[in-house]
């Protein structure tokens, strides 16, 4: 499917992939957003979204040469985040629920669904309250917590992706990000209500449009 285009390109019922996170961080009341792609089809992504003009936002490009992991993405974002907490929102996911920022102050934020193939996903441990752990696709989760691809961080960010170490992917983790907040006590969590879905694989993709089909047709 994404031999000639990329993958949050493709369309999920009536609108491409990437409408959907866009659309969410816009409602939430984000409108200076910088988007973060691979050199091979950056020129589609703002062929398609221009400005951000259509959708109340004012749009920023960004290449990432090299696939180095989520982290690494976030990382090119620093001279654009001028100082400023951040939200980083993957292209691959499908949120119900609308957020509001506006309680986030400093740490980070992650945002839980609980799922059935949680090994597919960073998953969350939780005890008393609070984040104890976050494990990268583990083969035995603790929880059915998959930690989403939407994510909350304050300007220490860009600081702690510095001291980050590559993994054995080759890539710079982002559950590993998170563990360095969640060490100094500064990880905050909220569990999603609606449904939630990323559309990495042919069975999500599927799911993703199913979902989305289901709830056009109920406000009809």
């Amino acid at each position: 499917l994404t031999k000639v285009t990329n993958k949050h390109l493709l369309p999920v019922y009536n609108k491409p992939m990437i409408y959907y996170p866009l659309e969410a961080i816009v409602d939430a009341g984000i409108k200076e957003i910088m988007l973060v792609s691979g050199p091979e089809h950056s020129g589609h992504f703002s062929k398609l979204l221009g400005s951000g003009e259509e959708f109340g936002a004012r749009l920023t490009y960004k290449v990432q040469d090299k696939s180095l992991g989520i982290a690494h993405a976030i990382s090119l974002a620093e001279d654009f985040a001028k100082g400023e907490k951040i939200a980083a929102i993957l292209g691959d996911n499908i949120f119900e629920d609308r957020f509001n920022f506006d309680d986030f102050y400093d740490g980070a934020k992650i945002f839980l669904k609980e799922v059935e193939n949680a090994s597919r996903f960073g998953v969350a441990e939780i005890a008393n309250g609070r984040v104890i752990g976050i494990e990268e696709k583990p083969s035995k989760p603790k929880t059915n917590y998959a930690v989403t691809g939407l994510y909350l961080y304050d300007n220490t960010v860009f600081d702690r992706i510095r001291n980050l170490k590559i993994s054995a992917r080759g890539e710079y983790e982002v559950t590993d990000l998170n563990n360095s907040y969640l060490k100094e006590g500064r990880m905050k969590y909220e569990i999603l209500k609606g449904f939630w879905t990323d559309a990495g694989t042919f069975d999500s993709l599927l799911r993703a449009n199913i979902l989305i089909s289901e709830k056009a047709k109920q406000k009809k």
